[in-house]
């Protein structure tokens, strides 16, 4: 151990426990991996954290299980998981509650985490570094002849629509979002849209992840009205896995926008180069 690890590792929070999947892939990606003890149920990135303890599902948590493991820090996100964080609080656990919603949040968001583990250096690397990525996607759209229309589905029952992340990395990818005045509501239940509207907007690519679960596009197809809806007419429902584009870090940032690009690129007729290829592309088109 060097004298600047040893150092980093007294000064910084030693046992941090991530609630949520964006946290832990950011920790990872500094290489401050050694310093999670416990993770969501859902976390899948990398998948190194299948190893480490499970103490959380999205909206509840097992508050023994956190306790055990002693930690300095909790992590957790957004308004779902102020009652977690709350009793945390209670129980006497230091807690920070992140809650980005757009693009430049996710990048403060990293940049805020970097400096509570002592990496604020390698933090700004991995910043630029997905700045650079993004710029390259929206380098490729100009490409495109043209700016397929497409209404994001984060939720089918009610129907919700993209959150500000997402509806902005589906502009940098080449699309148009239908409902664009949704797209700044943080709550999912401000987003919530009308079938027949959906249907009058006429999207020509329909993007579906629903947060938990599997899409299932058969299903969007047969929705009543929506046989003439030219996403449906022409084929273009597509799911993306809600790991990659529904957790605000980096894999929506990396992955999530080169799937969301690829798929409209093949709407749109043109070739994408290699490099930007989603790595994670399991029969997308």
């Amino acid at each position: 151990m060097t004298a600047e690890s040893a150092r980093r590792g007294t000064a910084f929070p030693r046992r941090i426990v991530c609630l949520t999947d964006e946290t832990t892939e950011t920790l990872y990606l500094l290489g401050e991996q050694d310093r999670i003890v416990g993770v969501s149920a859902y976390a899948v990135r990398p998948a190194e954290t299948r190893n480490k303890p499970r103490v959380s599902a999205f909206k509840n948590a097992n508050f023994n299980k956190i306790l055990d493991l002693k930690p300095d820090l909790v992590l957790t996100f957004s308004d779902v998981q102020a009652e977690i964080a709350g009793e945390l609080i209670r129980r006497g656990v230091t807690v920070l509650a992140f809650n980005q919603r757009s693009i430049a949040e996710i990048f403060d968001m990293i940049a805020v985490l970097s400096r509570i583990v002592g990496r604020q250096s390698e933090g700004e690397v991995l910043i630029s570094e997905l700045h650079r990525g993004l710029d390259a996607i929206s380098e490729s759209a100009k490409r495109f002849t043209r700016r397929p229309r497409v209404y994001f589905e984060e939720w089918n029952d009610p129907l919700i629509s993209g959150i500000e992340w997402v509806e902005e990395l589906i502009k940098i990818a080449g699309g148009e979002p239908v409902f664009p005045e949704l797209r700044k509501c943080g709550k999912a239940q401000d987003r919530v849209v009308n079938s027949a509207e959906v249907a009058a907007r006429d999207p020509e690519v329909i993007l579906a992840s629903w947060c938990g679960k599997r899409v299932k596009t058969e299903d969007i197809k047969s929705r009543p009205g929506w046989d003439e809806i030219s996403a449906v007419r022409g084929g273009h429902v597509y799911e993306i896995p809600s790991t990659c584009i529904l957790q605000p870090g980096p894999a929506s940032l990396r992955e999530g926008v080169r799937q969301i690009h690829q798929m409209l690129a093949h709407v749109a007729g043109v070739e994408i180069a290699a490099e930007l290829v989603p790595v994670d592309a399991i029969a997308l088109l």
